[in-house]
């Protein structure tokens, strides 16, 4: 697999920063001694330029790499972190260099191990996910775009059961209405019915009202027909 060029450029800023810090403390100890620093002076004034422009660059890799999806957002989280730890040391080389910080003796024994020279693995590789170690950028890309399509796929599926969900939930609503409809109309009939029920209740009543003072009327006529007879009838 070839190496890697964010890496490659990133060992050799190191190298850089471990350089300075080593020329920063050398020129103190030539000050102390009374001897001339100007030399070493423009020569850190170069390296530290050269550290700024490594920098930027790292920065400008990072962010290629991120945007075109050649590393995961993890690897490219670790690599901020270590990017950040380099703007780090850049800032207290600078304020060694202009005697406002700590000792480059200190800086280098807190922040530059042997680990950062060219060569060196650096420590964030052995924290690679088990499914990209040993990957190149195409085949870490490929297998991204393969995730990339699976999720999609797998949205699809879900708008598409979502799209289903929707459908029946309108059916339902319809059949809903159909039966809401025909409920109705069965009330309707049942207050007709029982209205009609009603009417003819009364009519019925009414005729054995009727009914009755015919039968009565009857009665009476009965009974004055026979009083009439008595009354006309001879008697022996």
């Amino acid at each position: 697999m070839a190496p890697d060029p964010w890496f490659s450029t990133y060992d050799s800023t190191c190298q850089i920063a471990q350089e300075i810090a080593e020329k920063i403390q050398q020129r103190n100890q030539y000050e102390r001694r009374g001897e001339k620093t100007s030399k070493l002076t423009v020569t850190i004034r170069t390296l530290l330029q050269n550290l700024k422009e490594k920098i930027a660059l790292l920065k400008d890799l990072l962010l290629r790499a991120v945007s075109t999806h050649q590393i995961t957002q993890l690897e490219g989280d670790r690599r901020q972190n270590l990017l950040d730890d380099l703007v780090t040391r850049e800032r207290l080389l600078l304020a060694s260099f202009k005697n406002e910080g700590a000792e480059p003796d200190l800086i280098r024994s807190s922040l530059m191990s042997e680990e950062a020279k060219r060569g060196a693995p650096n420590p964030w590789l052995f924290e690679e996910p088990e499914e990209t170690r040993g990957l190149g950028f195409d085949e870490i890309r490929q297998q991204q775009q393969k995730i990339i399509q699976e999720q999609d796929a797998g949205l699809d599926a879900l708008s598409s059961i979502i799209s289903r969900q929707k459908q029946m939930g309108r059916e339902i609503g319809n059949e809903l209405d159909e039966q809401n409809e025909i409920i109705d109309d069965l009330a309707n009939l049942v207050e007709n019915t029982d209205e009609r029920l009603r009417t003819e209740t009364r009519r019925v009543n009414l005729v054995d009202r009727k009914s009755a003072s015919c039968g009565m009327i009857m009665v009476i006529l009965l009974l004055l027909v026979a009083i009439v007879v008595v009354a006309v009838w001879p008697t022996n």
